[in-house]
Order: structure tokens, then C-alpha cells, then sequence
């Protein structure tokens, strides 16, 4: 005896599904929220730092914030999240010159981790935002609402 095809269910797919309501222009555009983020901190670098990591998303966030719902809410949590890069940044430069320098015996390795982490994390929020999906980031202040 054998089964009829269409009785058989397909094993259940370990990867979530592509989210069908979110077009692919818009997430496009949330994926690009992300990695515009790296584009200007590597465009800025050489200025002190990357401390343009925050334009790219606030130039996408203010573009499509009225028309594109989910570019909304990926660029505004790119934006915030670069935003605490920026100011996480700031105080270990403050703690430096104010500390005359010895402060960079724990600036310098906390730049470095917060420099993976930041890589590493607008990587996996870029791909999450490609596939459809909503991405926080964890360590982030929540300054644009």
C-alpha cells in the first residue's frame, strides 16, 4: 500500500519562515539601516573612532519613517544602539584624559570588546532585519521612541 502525496506532511523546516506581510523593498531597506551603521563608523575612523556609526541609521530612520513601518522600527533600534556605542565610547575617552592615561588600562580592552560586539551584533541585527524578523539588540538605551 501506499500513501497518497498529498497525506504526506513535510518535516518541519528548523529555520523560521521569511515573514510573507513584510515586503522585500522594506526589508531591504531595514537591512541597509544596519549596515549603514558600519559604513560610517568606517568612513569616520580615520576622523577619531567611527564616530559617525549613528548617521547612516538616522539618515534611513528619517527617510522612510512614515512610509515603511518595519524600516521604522529597524532603523530606530540601529539608531539607538549605535547612539550607546557612541556614548559608551565617549565615557571610557573621558575616564582616559581624565585619569591622565592610566584609565586606558581599561579603555583600551573595553574598546576592543565593545568593537567586536558592535561588529558582530549590526551583522546578525542586518540579517535578522533581511529575513523579516523584528531584531533587539541587548545593551541598548532605548533613546528614540
Amino acid at each position: 500500500m501506499s500513501v497518497p502525496p498529498e497525506s504526506v506532511v513535510p518535516p518541519p523546516s528548523s529555520e523560521p519562515p521569511l515573514s510573507s506581510d513584510i515586503p522585500a523593498e522594506e526589508r531591504t531597506w531595514a537591512m541597509m539601516a544596519h549596515l549603514s551603521a558600519l559604513l560610517g563608523g568606517l568612513l569616520t575612523a580615520s576622523f577619531g573612532r567611527g564616530w559617525g556609526c549613528f548617521i547612516g541609521p538616522l539618515i534611513i530612520w528619517l527617510i522612510k519613517k512614515d512610509t515603511m513601518p518595519f524600516v521604522d522600527d529597524q532603523a530606530k533600534e540601529a539608531l539607538n544602539f549605535n547612539i550607546t556605542v557612541a556614548i559608551a565610547s565617549l565615557v571610557l575617552l573621558v575616564l582616559s584624559i581624565i585619569t591622565f592615561g592610566i584609565g586606558l588600562i581599561i579603555a583600551i580592552p573595553m574598546w576592543i570588546v565593545i568593537g567586536i560586539g558592535w561588529l558582530v551584533l549590526t551583522i546578525v541585527a542586518a540579517v535578522k532585519a533581511n529575513e523579516g524578523v523584528r531584531y533587539r539588540y541587548p545593551f541598548a538605551l532605548r533613546l528614540i521612541k
